[in-house]
């Protein structure tokens, strides 16, 4: 059923955009995670390659400009607030501002496809933090659903499969979806594995390419904690050991938009490992401000506010709209 918004909220993880941004930027992250001071120092280093600056900020000013000139254009035209669950702009400070301007009740994009309990759940506990100081003048912010199986996010995906595919000589490479690697105990407690696996499926049978595993990156917790596996790079030592000569195709569609896990992770730790093992490999673009893609977000909104037809594809229907209380439920534990 149609209801009455007068405000977009697209909510991000933030990241750093200077040098002096890194070290507090990764605190933010990891407070009151079991990671290793060490691991953190580790991951600033990575910021090292590009200047101490994470390409997210200007990714999401980039993809909030096209929704904004998408709205305006065809509608709804609702202003749109940005606000970052670990940096500037932050997201108590927008959620302030929407507050001071009159705000009362928005629709949250959440820079997500999936579910899970970091990319969904956190983010929904940070708006609900980021609102209780306002108190009554909160404003109420209710959530658009994931959309892994949107025609659009898929099409998109497609589109930048097709383009990766011409930068390499075979018409046939094995391919493999990355998304970042979560905890097992969060994954039992979440869809998040079964929707990248029917994500991928789609795009392959949209692509004609019917060789593909899904694969993981960036984990951060501690050895004795088990994560989603198998880790990207090791998949790509497994895959050039039993399949010489034939080339990879590297597709990040756990992500929306590049940023240092993907700069690092892929284009310097995974392409150094295919280059020592003489593999021939491409990725390709994630999502970021397609057109594709923007029109996905304007139908999400539609939904809400207009009560749109609720597009889905594949063996899942679209998710719900309003979360169940026990879902993406995860209690983090300190390894011992």
């Amino acid at each position: 059923m149609a209801e009455s918004y007068d405000s977009i909220l697209v909510v991000s993880f933030g990241g750093p955009e200077g040098p002096e941004d890194v070290l507090p930027f990764l605190e933010n992250v990891l407070r009151g995670r079991d990671v290793p001071h060490e691991r953190m120092l580790a991951v600033a280093e990575h910021y090292d390659h590009f200047g101490g600056i994470s390409p997210l900020n200007a990714e999401n000013r980039a993809l909030i400009a096209a929704l904004v000139g998408r709205l305006q254009a065809d509608g709804p035209p609702l202003p749109v607030y940005w606000g970052n669950r670990n940096w500037d702009p932050i997201l108590p400070d927008t959620l302030w501002r929407m507050a001071n301007d009159g705000r009362r009740r928005a629709l949250a994009f959440v820079t997500s496809a999936y579910s899970s309990y970091s990319g969904c759940r956190q983010y929904r506990d940070d708006i609900a933090r980021a609102c209780e100081p306002l108190g009554d003048r909160a404003p109420q912010v209710d959530k658009l659903r994931v959309f892994f199986n949107h025609p659009e996010f898929i099409g998109t995906i497609v589109e930048r499969v097709d383009e990766a595919r011409t930068r390499l000589a075979s018409d046939a490479p094995f391919v493999f979806y990355t998304a970042h690697s979560i905890p097992l105990a969060m994954a039992e407690g979440c869809a998040y594995a079964e929707q990248l696996a029917e994500a991928a499926r789609l795009v392959s049978e949209a692509v004609g390419l019917l060789d593909y595993r899904v694969v993981y990156q960036s984990r951060s917790g501690p050895p004795s904690q088990p994560w989603l596996e198998p880790d990207v790079c090791e998949a790509l030592r497994d895959f050039a050991r039993d399949e010489p000569g034939r080339a990879a195709l590297i597709v990040p569609i756990g992500f929306l938009s590049d940023h240092v896990e993907i700069l690092y992770d892929l284009d310097v730790e995974a392409r150094a490992v295919s280059e020592e093992l003489g593999l021939k490999m491409v990725r390709a673009e994630t999502v970021g401000a397609h057109p594709r893609f923007v029109g996905m977000i304007r139908e999400l909104i539609l939904e809400r506010v207009a009560g749109a037809p609720r597009r889905a594809i594949g063996k899942f229907g679209p998710s719900h709209d309003e979360c169940p209380a026990d879902c993406c439920q995860y209690r983090p534990t300190r390894a011992r």
